[in-house]
């Protein structure tokens, strides 16, 4: 009986299991993106900041991103270019060097009202998620923060939008749904859902702070 019994188990996971036993295959290989935080600036996050559609605090750390084992940031010394060509502080590679601090040195300046950067990943490559730092020593809101991939640099072939919080189209890529946000040194995680893609724009327009537009690192992790 013992026997009989374990054998229509088995044979009940082979005829309808089969794709569960897949599924569960394919989330033994998804992994914890292993995200270098650097040092939080400031405790918590302020809530009696005046700006619409703010997105609410956690009040915890982020929960972990999983991707396929093997993903790592492929931006890491890709080059940049922007919209604005002489930045006030820093420079463009300072974007993809992989130091994340909030000091002085770590950021890039750029000018006031809308700006863009540019990464060039060199080849197409399959991207499972972004993470944004602007400036996190204090904690502001970078407005019509817009994430967006596409084929070729001058954004004209398979544009597509990641993340977008430009909710009047100041920007001109559409109104936005996503939220505002506070910057933290966690950063801000977009999910890329594995799209192909060999360029990442990201656009902003001034912060509460002011008009001007600053960029610590952008990593995008892929394959």
């Amino acid at each position: 009986m013992v026997h009989n019994k374990i054998f229509r188990t088995v044979l009940t996971i082979f005829l309808l299991g089969g794709p569960a036993i897949h599924n569960i295959s394919a989330q033994n290989d998804m992994v914890p993106l292993d995200i270098k935080l650097p040092k939080p600036m400031f405790v918590g996050t302020p809530t009696n900041l005046a700006i619409p559609n703010l997105e609410k605090p956690l009040g915890k750390p982020r929960p972990p991103f999983y991707a396929p084992k093997g993903t790592k940031n492929i931006a890491l010394g890709k080059p940049v270019t922007s919209s604005d060509n002489y930045p006030i502080i820093g420079e463009l590679k300072f974007i993809t060097d992989g130091k994340k601090e909030a000091e002085e040195g770590y950021f890039v300046e750029l000018g006031p009202m809308k700006q863009h950067v540019i990464i060039d990943l060199q080849k197409p490559q399959t991207i499972y998620a972004l993470v944004l730092w602007h400036y996190h020593k204090q904690p502001r809101v970078y407005f019509d923060v817009i994430v967006q991939l596409a084929d070729d640099a001058k954004f004209s072939k398979n544009v597509r939008t990641l993340f977008n919080n430009d909710s009047d189209n100041s920007c001109g890529q559409g109104n936005g749904k996503d939220l505002n946000y506070v910057e933290t040194a966690e950063g801000k995680l977009i999910d890329a859902k594995g799209q192909t893609a060999r360029y990442v724009r990201l656009l902003s327009r001034g912060s509460n702070a002011d008009d001007l537009n600053h960029y610590i690192e952008v990593e995008v992790y892929g394959k």
